[in-house]
């Protein structure tokens, strides 16, 4: 058996591959290269460089490599991107997804493992949030994820394709033998922002609203080491594969950090005073979103072992450290 992993040169993908490779598994990785990097994979692991909406393209790439199994990473992030440019999204996000399918079906792969989100629920309370939250996206990259579950669901009951979706929160941290990380110079991903404020690299770091009605007038998230989460991606590809059931799952921890009490934690951790902006808010951001994850953890015995948010900083110091040796 050969999993495909897309976009697994990129942050989420690579921890990925490094999880099935730890394991033995047989891994070939698909990238644009876009927001992903060569070096960020082990040397024994294929990469194709193309497009996952090219779909001779990707049926060559099962044919070459004989893929079972499908891990779905590729995709546009940025929320307030998404807002600015909506076709953007529902062409790299919502039209590739539809391509990778199809040819996934006409391989003849059996499991397919999605990289969703927690943004398709859109603006909910400060309450955790469960899989039976009716989705309400408030921005174009949530709907443009919602759409390809909605596409899996569908090709699942039309084909022999079970599938299983991620919906993961706040992704953040790095590998803890310091092998990944988030690599990508101008990312937009709080934790990674604020290390490198803290580092030096940028001037400040904006905090976007702080009006919301939360406790402390700041965003709250769910804030997820990616670790932890590529785990969760093999358990529930070691589901599917015992002849378990299509699910739609969320993935964190539930419990919530506001984007204050992160900046503080991140000001702890490396001992520095770094300077911080109030700035207003961003389009699409909900106030609170936090995970219910009692689904994954019965389903696919999912058990984190990094839950803790200095532990996910302090990975993240680490790795932007060592991206000070790397030429990117």
């Amino acid at each position: 058996m050969t999993v495909l992993v897309t976009g697994g040169a990129g942050y989420i993908g690579s921890h990925m591959v490094l999880a099935l490779r730890d394991r033995g598994e047989k891994v070939v990785v698909v990238d644009n290269l876009s927001s992903g990097f060569p070096w960020a994979l082990p040397p024994d692991v294929p990469l194709r460089g193309g497009d996952v909406g090219d779909p001779a393209f990707t049926r060559a790439v099962m044919d070459e490599f004989g893929v079972t199994e499908i891990a779905h990473f590729a995709a546009k992030i940025v929320v307030p991107e998404s807002v600015a440019n909506p076709l953007l999204y529902y062409h790299a996000n919502t039209a590739k997804s539809r391509a990778l399918i199809e040819a996934a079906v006409q391989h003849g792969v059996k499991r397919f493992i999605f990289s969703s989100t927690a943004a398709v629920y859109g603006d909910v309370s400060g309450d955790p949030v469960s899989e039976d939250r009716a989705t309400a996206p408030v921005s174009p990259y949530g709907r443009s994820k919602l759409m390809t579950e909605w596409m899996l669901r569908d090709t699942s009951a039309a084909h022999d394709l079970a599938f299983i979706a991620l919906r993961y929160f706040n992704v953040a941290g790095a590998d803890p033998q310091g092998r990944a990380g988030q690599s990508t110079p101008n990312a937009t991903h709080l934790i990674k922002v604020a290390v490198q404020t803290a580092l030096g690299q940028r001037p400040h770091l904006d905090i976007f609203g702080t009006d919301y009605p939360t406790r402390d007038g700041s965003c709250i998230r769910d804030f997820l080491h990616v670790t932890d989460l590529a785990n969760a991606h093999v358990d529930a590809l070691n589901h599917l594969r015992d002849g378990g059931a299509s699910l739609i799952l969320n993935c964190g921890y539930g419990r919530g950090f506001s984007v204050l009490e992160v900046v503080d934690v991140v000001k702890r951790v490396t001992g520095v005073d770094f300077t911080t902006r109030r700035v207003p808010r961003r389009p699409g951001d909900p106030a609170t979103i936090i995970a219910n994850a009692d689904r994954i953890r019965a389903e696919l015995g999912w058990k984190p072992e990094h839950d803790n948010l200095e532990e996910i900083v302090a990975a993240a110091l680490r790795w932007e450290k060592s991206l000070a040796g790397k030429n990117i």
